[in-house]
């Protein structure tokens, strides 16, 4: 198959397909993996950060006197709170309820009515947007270019009036590193994949045509074997025609030539019905219906007695032994099952040397029945047995030019 242009081309076709849409597949597979967990994880982010700004909001409203003005209890309850824009030294060494503002990359800001920045807790990124409502859909952007998500709150005091509003958020520097190194792997992780998914495509095609080219091969050398079949007897009636235009004819030779073209037509039409016989058993089309009850006794007994004038001429002994006494019927296609017997016979004939012995066997094996031509002649090399099957095939081209042959 490698050395065939039309199977590689179709080859590498096959391959290509399977391998463009399993890149494709995993593709989208690996781009609805990306999605999902980005998706998943801004989820758990904002739900963390609205839990958390939610425990201050409850924790901070009743400290809150006047708007816009925190009471000293504030910084009781956060204690890493800075007033203003001053920078504070977080308090590491504290532990507190709300331990998270103290980690790295969260924040909480105080902000007046106005959009004032009253105090910062946590770190403090610079330049992010002033916002009213929370923010939950997508990320803010400070001054350095670092992206953070936040959740904003409006706080109120003891007596219900508007006092400010509440960012708590968090940085999503490891947030994106995670997503990147994800990114990462789905880019420089698709091609060697798709490499992997290109030798394993090539492979498979191969072993997906290995039939096909099996099947083209015997179709190449059954067209061989029918072409040879066909030429020998045109070749005979081509020559016989040319010597009798050629020369003048006895009617004697008019006859003769006439018996020669008669045998001739005669192997032709043989010859076409197998072919049609072939064609109808590919397509199934044999009718079981024309089935009928055959008797194998009178069928060896016909067919040793038919052949028995071929088997002195070639000074073989042919006999028939029937090893059970009684009938044996089988359903089937008489004629066929007669050709196919005969041309056993006929083969053992033509291929045991004179002085040989050719034997035909009816024996059953309890519901089976039997049929053996065994033979004393050259036989067939075991290299050449499992080809005997193949339609048309010789086991010996020159061998059956000399003895002729059967199908």
């Amino acid at each position: 198959m490698q050395k065939n242009r039309l199977f590689n081309l179709s080859r590498w076709r096959l391959a290509s397909y399977y391998a463009g849409v399993m890149g494709l597949i995993l593709g989208f597979c690996g781009l609805a993996v990306y999605e999902m967990t980005s998706q998943d994880h801004w989820r758990l982010l904002d739900q963390e950060l609205t839990s958390l700004a939610g425990t201050l909001h409850d924790g901070l409203e009743p400290l809150l006197g006047q708007p816009g003005q925190l009471e000293p209890s504030v910084k009781q309850f956060l204690p890493n709170l800075c007033l203003g824009n001053q920078v504070c030294s977080p308090l590491l060494q504290q532990r507190h309820i709300l331990n998270a503002t103290q980690q790295p990359g969260y924040y909480v800001r105080f902000l007046d009515l106005n959009g004032q920045l009253l105090a910062t807790a946590g770190e403090n990124p610079p330049g992010l947007a002033f916002e009213r409502e929370t923010t939950r859909q997508y990320p803010l952007t400070d001054q350095r270019g670092d992206r953070y998500h936040q959740v904003s709150l409006q706080l109120k005091t003891v007596t219900g009036q508007p006092w400010g509003y509440l960012k708590v958020g968090r940085s999503l520097t490891e947030y994106d590193h995670h997503l990147d190194t994800i990114k990462s792997f789905l880019i420089f992780g698709l091609p060697i994949v798709m490499i992997g998914v290109g030798l394993a495509s090539w492979w498979l095609a191969g072993l997906a045509m290995e039939p096909v080219y099996r099947s083209y091969g015997q179709i190449q050398q059954f067209t061989a074997d029918i072409a040879h079949e066909l030429r020998t007897p045109i070749t005979a009636i081509q020559a016989t025609l040319e010597t009798t235009l050629n020369t003048e004819s006895s009617s004697e030779e008019v006859y003769n030539t006439i018996q020669i073209l008669k045998r001739q037509n005669f192997r032709l039409t043989h010859l076409i019905n197998d072919l049609l016989l072939l064609s109808r058993m590919d397509l199934k089309t044999v009718n079981q219906n024309q089935f009928t009850l055959c008797c194998l006794n009178d069928l060896v007994s016909d067919l040793t007695e038919e052949f028995s004038g071929l088997a002195i001429a070639a000074g073989v002994s042919l006999s028939a032994k029937l090893d059970s006494q009684e009938i044996i019927w089988v359903r089937g296609e008489e004629e066929q099952l007669y050709r196919l017997v005969g041309n056993l016979i006929s083969n053992a004939i033509h291929y045991t040397p004179t002085g040989g012995r050719v034997q035909v066997i009816l024996e059953t094996d309890q519901r089976q029945a039997i049929i053996k031509v065994q033979d004393t002649g050259i036989g067939i090399a075991p290299s050449q047995q499992t080809r005997i099957f193949d339609r048309f095939y010789r086991v010996d081209t020159a061998r059956s030019r000399q003895r002729g042959g059967q199908d």
